[in-house]
Formats: structure tokens, sequence, C-alpha cells
């Protein structure tokens, strides 16, 4: 899969922009909802390749109550964001076209592609003829980059949204999930993409450890575990090991031995 960077500037950044602002108004409204006072989405702009934006964010104050309103919470982003990619995919996949790669202009980028993309592509635009590739429409570009941020965000692990999740099915257990996700992140950069070394420096540097609720307590609701199995739907379908093939640890080291 492909796409460029060069064009369609507008209807990118009306369409990650939708993303991200439904992701944190899914926070916003939840937390209000459970009387956290919260505040309105704040976007944090980066006008660089590849996304042009360090996503958006809300400031939560005070102590959440229980395991119940930690998940709605947590949980409430991604699903909402998830939901706006789909939508988004759906449309952009239909706008975008499919190119032999030889000959291909030099201004394309190559990215990976999750399993949602790989299950719409196939469904809209069914198999496509040997050594070509589909170059995305800005709004296919928004919503690859709105799953890639919906799976970062849910991996289980400190105060992400799926820290969140985690803990509250799993409680003080969710440790050795957080614990055990580290060396996984480093074999992902070894083996795909070096990137997620970067990640894990951040994560450690703010924390991987999860606060308590007052109510620690009192379990999830069957409701709830049911929702906590569509979450992890989300992220199978969201995640991709090497979001930019080619700069894996290896791949890396491979090419300075050559030199």
């Amino acid at each position: 899969m492909l796409s460029t960077y060069w064009v369609g500037g507008g209807l990118y950044s009306l369409s990650i922009m939708t993303i991200l602002l439904s992701h944190e108004m899914g926070h916003y409204l939840t937390s209000r909802r459970y009387g956290v006072p919260s505040s309105l989405p704040y976007f944090i702009p980066f006008p660089y390749f590849p996304f042009g934006t360090f996503g958006a964010v809300i400031k939560m104050r005070g102590a959440i109550h229980d395991k119940r309103s930690l998940f709605d919470i947590g949980a409430a982003g991604p699903l909402c964001g998830f939901t706006l990619s789909v939508v988004c995919a759906v449309i952009g996949i239909k706008l975008s076209t499919a190119i032999k790669v030889l000959g291909a202009p030099p201004n394309l980028i190559e990215l990976g592609d999750p399993l949602l993309f790989k299950l719409l592509e196939r469904i809209i635009v069914g198999n496509l003829p040997p050594h070509y590739e589909m170059v995305l429409h800005p709004v296919a570009y928004a919503a690859w980059v709105g799953l890639f941020i919906t799976a970062l965000n849910l991996l289980p692990i400190g105060q992400l949204d799926g820290g969140h999740v985690i803990y509250a099915v799993a409680g003080d257990k969710s440790k050795w999930v957080y614990r055990g996700l580290l060396p996984v992140l480093l074999l992902l950069a070894v083996f795909y993409s070096a990137g997620w070394i970067v990640l894990t420096i951040l994560l450690l540097w703010f924390g991987i450890n999860h606060p308590r609720p007052i109510d620690g307590a009192t379990p999830l609701d069957p409701k709830r575990r049911v929702l906590a199995l569509v979450v992890l739907l989300v992220f199978v379908l969201s995640f991709v090991p090497a979001p930019f093939p080619g700069g894996s640890l290896m791949e890396i080291l491979g090419g300075l031995l050559r030199r």
C-alpha cells in the first residue's frame, strides 16, 4: 500500500482532525458522565511528515471512582476514533487508485497494511493484479493514521487507553501484561521497525504502572467484559507491526555492515 504527502492536504486535515476529535470527545463526554472534571480536547500540531500532527489530548483532573468508570472512559475514545476511521477508510478506499509499482512516481511512501485495510480493500476493490498497489486517497490516508493512533493508544500499558482497559479487566495482575509488552516492543523494533524503541523509551519515561481507582475491588460486569473483547478486536484490526516498512534494526544493521 502506498501514499503521498504532497497533495490533498485539506481533505486529509479535515478527516484526521475529525477522527482525533471523535476520539477525544469520547473520553471527554464519558468523563463528564462520571463526574470526572476534564478539559476540552487540545490539538497538537506538527506540520511535518508523516502525520502533520501529534494527535489530540484532554486533561482529566481528579480520581476515577471505580473500575467500571475507568473502563468506560478508557474504551470510549478508541471506539469512537475507530468508528470514524472505518467510515473514512471506506470512503477513501473507494476514491483511491491502483497503479503499477514499477515506474511509480518518486513522491510515494510505502505503508504497512493494518488488517482492517486488507479486508476493506478485498471487499471494495477486489484482488489487485500482480505488481499493482493502492495509492491512498488523502481521506484513506487519514483513516490509516487514525487506525495507527488507535492501535498505539490501545497498547495495554501505563496511562494509555489500553492501560486503563487492561487495569479495569485484570486489576493489579495487569502489571504482568505491562512488563510482558516491553520485550515484545523490542522484538518489533529488531524485526519490523526501529521506531518501536522510541515508543518503549517514552513509555518507560512516563511510567508503566497504573494508579488505582478509589474503588479497586468491584469487578467489571459481564457486559463490559464482552466489550473488552471488542476493544481487543479493534486493536487487532488496527495494529501494524511495520507502519513504514524497511526500517527494522536488523535491516539498518545489515546496511551498515554492507558499507
